[in-house]
């Protein structure tokens, strides 16, 4: 089942997106394995940050093997500060 990851930084930018993005899908032609859909944007107080992956088996091993190692070295001109983040199984996905 899809499984989405839902991101809000509280005064977060797109410039700080754009530097973090940068860092964890260094392709910007195709999405990390596991993952089929990506979507971000300025919100009400911040930046928001969509991703849906196959499974939540596939955003724990992205988030496991790739964006926490990759934050935790630091990510110049990045987010300052960890997301508030919502989970939740896709009852229904459309393309």
């Amino acid at each position: 089942m899809a499984y989405a990851v839902v991101h809000f930084f509280p005064g977060g930018t797109k410039e700080q997106y754009e530097a973090s993005i940068a860092a964890v899908h260094p392709r910007r032609d195709r999405l990390p394995q596991g993952q089929i859909h990506h979507a971000a944007g300025a919100s009400a107080g911040g930046w928001t940050v969509i991703a849906i992956h196959e499974s939540r088996e596939s955003w724990e091993r992205f988030r496991d093997g790739v964006l926490m190692p990759r934050l935790r070295q630091g990510v110049k001109g990045g987010f300052a500060a960890a997301p508030q983040e919502t989970v939740f199984e896709v009852h229904n996905l459309q393309p």
